[in-house]
């Protein structure tokens, strides 16, 4: 692979292999866990799917990244990342990735290429290789409670009739094919006999509403079909 072209595929639109799985309701419920702790953490999936999640404990004074087994973060799957890829080190409290220029293939943030070190925010979506790593610092419990909210009490949410019937077309590929990709707006409006712009704009409101609206715009539909499944919100004969 040529690294110099990851940037702009990164910055146009890179599937994420990622991306395009339904969040399990476990996933969900373990970085809640970790969320509620307040200490900033790391998850990411492995070739298999299964997640991970490491805690950034103030033990740490470095993390490091690669494809050896005795990593921090062992990515030993992917064939992209090497041995000794990059490395995570707290700066005055606030976590940076290093990447010193080693690692063939280089490190991205958010689909930038970085150079040295770069301090990691919120979510920032770290790529190594072809897999995806993303820094979560909850900042308390405060910022838990919102996802908390979402998974596990979906039944007391408002919805209009209209909203119930997006939602259910929304989740039609999942529940008829087994899909993993959550129904497109225009495929909602066809079923629900609304413009794609009144589907965006309920779209919008079932994300807020389910407190989501703040995850990368690539994990919200599959995040609300994940827990309007999980939740029994919607049932089978729904369908």
């Amino acid at each position: 692979m040529n690294p110099g072209r990851w940037p702009a595929i990164l910055n146009i639109a890179m599937p994420d292999p990622y991306e395009t799985r339904v969040v399990s309701p476990r996933h969900l419920k373990e970085r809640i866990e970790a969320e509620r702790s307040g200490i900033p953490f790391l998850y990411w999936l492995d070739d298999v799917g299964e997640q991970h999640i490491l805690m950034l404990t103030a033990d740490r004074t470095r993390v490091t990244i690669g494809r050896r087994d005795q990593s921090d973060v062992p990515l030993t799957w992917d064939a992209e990342v090497s041995r000794a890829h990059a490395l995570l080190e707290p700066v005055g409290g606030e976590w940076t990735v290093i990447d010193d220029g080693m690692a063939l293939n280089g490190s991205f943030v958010n689909g930038s290429r970085i150079h040295g070190r770069h301090r990691l925010e919120d979510k920032d979506h770290m790529y190594f290789g072809q897999t995806r790593v993303v820094y979560r610092e909850p900042g308390g419990e405060q910022g838990s409670q919102s996802t908390a909210r979402a998974l596990e009490s979906p039944a007391s949410i408002p919805l209009t009739e209209t909203q119930r019937r997006v939602l259910i077309a929304l989740c039609r590929p999942r529940v008829e094919s087994g899909s993993a990709t959550p129904a497109t707006n225009p495929q909602i409006a066809g079923e629900v006999h609304l413009s794609v712009d009144a589907v965006k704009a309920n779209m919008r409101n079932l994300f807020d509403r389910f407190q989501i609206g703040e995850l990368p715009q690539n994990e919200k539909r599959q995040q609300l079909v994940a827990i309007v499944l999980s939740s029994g919100l919607l049932q089978r004969h729904d369908f």
